[in-house]
């Protein structure tokens, strides 16, 4: 079982990640934190110094690393279904599972940690709402590619057990 956590920055992949993989004894595996140890540099820094593309190669070749585990939930980047088809690969490697939430829900949390985001390091909060209204638009048809869609606010430990005690 390989399970992939999809959706836009700030909706909680991480958060949940941790949380559902620790209750479920599963291992657990954040793209991001694999890529900044890979690359011995944070996601901001390598954004700001070799750019989007470059990171967006780093990134699909580092999730291709993980059809060498099993048993475990991996927290994807905000972006990560978006490129090199990557939804397509996830879909075929595992079960996805996208964790939805309204752009207000979102603009609360990422405001939160507005300076640990690359690409709105520099936004105003009604700018940062604007983009992340435009940015979940422009994804929208990657994410709704996912096998499963969750909404955020009914996020919980059961239901990830539901989930995964189902029969397939």
């Amino acid at each position: 079982m390989r399970i992939f956590l999809i959706g836009f920055m700030g909706s909680g992949k991480t958060h949940w990640g941790r949380l559902w993989a620790g209750v479920n004894e599963l291992g657990f595996y954040d793209l991001d934190e694999a890529i900044e140890k890979t690359e011995q540099k944070s996601i901001l820094d390598i954004f700001e110094k070799k750019g989007e593309d470059y990171f967006r190669k780093v990134e699909s070749a580092e999730l291709r690393k993980t059809a060498a585990y099993d048993n475990c939930v991996i927290a994807c980047g905000g972006g990560t279904a978006c490129f090199d088809n990557n939804i397509e690969w996830m879909n075929l490697h595992g079960l996805t599972i996208y964790l939805h939430a309204a752009p207000h829900e979102l603009l609360d949390t990422i405001m939160k940690e507005k300076d640990k985001r690359p690409l709105l390091k520099k936004v105003n909060e009604a700018e940062l709402l604007f983009f992340i209204e435009k940015k979940l638009e422009e994804r929208k048809g990657f994410y709704e590619q996912a096998k499963l869609q969750l909404r955020v606010e009914n996020l919980n430990e059961q239901i990830f057990k539901k989930i995964i005690s189902s029969p397939s």
